[in-house]
């Protein structure tokens, strides 16, 4: 079984006992959450697209909360002793799908 959800505004494609990182969501880790926009599911030769989702939900164990990478900027102006340093680490959920119904 396959299934494409959505969540903060990107696409996964999931199918059970599958991880992986996204935004971070409503829930405490290592509670249970249930995602109902699900753009798409296949099931064998079977598939159901939504307009724009289909009926169901499909639910996920929140494993851990991490950190990306950290991703750095400088500005620099020169003769006008202008420079700006900046940094950003964005902040994921880790994810494991445990069931698909829809």
């Amino acid at each position: 079984m396959l299934a494409v959800i959505e969540i903060g505004g990107r696409q996964y494609r999931v199918s059970p006992n599958q991880t992986f990182y996204a935004e971070l969501t409503d829930g405490e880790v290592g509670s249970e959450i249930q995602i109902s926009n699900i753009l798409m599911v296949k099931n064998g030769s079977d598939i159901k697209i939504g307009t724009p989702y289909v009926s169901g939900s499909v639910r996920a164990k929140i494993l851990a909360e991490v950190k990306g990478p950290k991703i750095e900027g400088f500005r620099y102006r020169k003769k006008t002793n202008y420079h700006r340093r900046w940094g950003h680490r964005q902040r994921y959920h880790k994810l494991q799908i445990t069931a698909i119904s829809a």
